[in-house]
This record gives structure tokens, sequence and C-alpha cells, in this order.
């Protein structure tokens, strides 16, 4: 098995080096062979959509057709739902390979019968980065400190916005987007954790960054407090405490935890 280093450097490297490149967070982008493939290009919107319904499911087994398009048009028994597959899977190819031969199979779309999914091994996906470099992040947090950090920094770096911004209101993609959202705030925080001695100042950065994606996220308040505390500005400190006890206030109607509560009486009585 390879260190974690050359993991991550991995990770790295076959975003450079894939044919196909896809971008979902903050935004939905593809590369082929380097060149951004544009709106036009995909022709119709189903093809966009279903190709991203495989991205979004890319760890569950083979889905039935059927089953994909109930999903997405929630017309399956209709002749339209069969029409919108068709066309939508049609277009997907020819976007992906506009070189292949007729009735050849399909180099980047793995199809078992009248099942289908996404090859992995074949496409670099924005998410599936970030998720590997969470994972080994994770695995070594407690006993690599070096290598959590250089992961979690990646990891972060990948996260640009909400996961495909255009299918907010698409059921399929929710589930997703809130745990990609949520990975991304909990990796913000073990990083913070990490800095807060070493370098609070960029700990506070890390924490604030977790206060645009979600400004009632407790933990982020308690590390800047605690940074603040680590440079000796007891007054900005307590200020962020007020901060956070305001908002929790405004959007819940309760006090801050125990915990950050104990850290506030920790800093008044120095």
């Amino acid at each position: 098995m390879p260190n974690p280093e050359s993991r991550i450097e991995s990770i790295l490297s076959k975003k450079s080096h894939a044919e196909i490149r896809v971008k979902t967070l903050g935004g939905f982008q593809v590369w082929r062979s380097g060149a951004a493939i544009s709106q036009k290009d995909w022709g119709r919107d189903a093809a966009i959509q279903l190709f991203q319904f495989f991205i979004t499911n890319r760890h569950r087994h083979a889905l039935h057709k059927e089953q994909i398009i109930d999903y997405i048009w929630g017309n399956a028994e209709t002749k339209s739902g069969q029409q919108n597959f068709k066309v939508a899977m049609h277009g997907i190819n020819k976007v992906l390979e506009p070189g292949r031969k007729s009735r050849s199979e399909a180099r980047f779309i793995n199809r078992q019968g009248v099942s289908y999914q996404l090859k992995l091994d074949e496409i670099w996906i924005d998410t599936e980065a970030m998720d590997q470099l969470l994972a080994i992040a994770n695995q070594h947090l407690l006993n690599n400190s070096a290598i959590a950090r250089k992961a979690y920094y990646e990891a972060i770096e990948l996260y640009e916005g909400i996961y495909l911004p255009n299918r907010l209101y698409e059921d399929w993609s929710t589930e997703e987007r809130e745990r990609l959202q949520l990975a991304a705030l909990n990796a913000l925080i073990s990083l913070s954790e990490l800095l807060v001695k070493e370098n609070p100042l960029e700990s506070i950065r890390l924490a604030q960054k977790i206060l645009q994606i979600d400004h009632a996220w407790e933990d982020a308040y308690r590390i800047q407090m605690e940074a603040y505390l680590e440079k000796g500005n007891r007054p900005m400190a307590i200020k962020i405490y007020r901060q956070c006890q305001k908002v929790l206030d405004e959007e819940f109607g309760i006090g801050p935890l125990p915990e950050t509560q104990q850290l506030y009486k920790r800093i008044t009585n120095i």
C-alpha cells in the first residue's frame, strides 16, 4: 500500500491526467481532454441532468433504467420518460466520446443489461477527490498531524461552494449536498483545532470560513475564542462569545453549549 503522502499526490495528479474532469462544487463544469464542454455541446438539459445523477449515485450499485427515469423525471411508465432517457444517454455519450463508433461499448458509463453506473476509474470528480482526501486526513488525524493537515487543506480547497447549485430543488441531489457541506464543515473544524496553538491566526481564518457556510456553527465561535486567548487577546475572545450568544438566540432561541460557557468563564476569570 502506498504511503499517505503518495496517496494524496496520486489523487491530485489524477486531475491533470484524467481525460474527463468534473467540477460539481460551487458550479457545474466538465472538461474533456482539457477543453471545457459548453452548454451548447450538451444540447438538452436532460443529458446534463442524467450525468449529474450518475455522479450523485456513483457509489450505488448499477441502477435500473426504470429507477433512474423515475428518480429524475418521475414518469417511468410513460413514453416521454423512456424518450427522455434515450435522448439523455445519447447526449452524454456524444459529449464524452464524440469519436466513439456506433454500438461500441461506452468508456465512461458502465451498462449491464438495462442497468447503468458511472466508471469512476476513468473520470476525475471533485467530490470523489474530496472524499478520498478527507478519508486520509481523518485516518491520520491522531497519529500524523502533518499528513492530516495537508489532506484537509487539499480537500477544503476543492469545496468551492454547495453541490450542484443548479439542482437545488431536485430531491435526488439533496442528500449528497447536505453530506458534502457537513463533511467540509467538519474538515474545517478539525483543521482549525489542529492549528489553534501553533498558528492561532490561521485557526481564526478557518473558523471564519466555517461561519460563511453556516453562521450558527457554534464550534467555530469556540475555536476563535481559544485562538484569541492563545494570542493573549482576551477582549476579542469575549466579543466572539457575545456574537455567538446573539446568533444562537436569534436563530434558535437557545444559549451556547456548556463547553462554550465554561471557556467563557475561564477567559473572564483570567
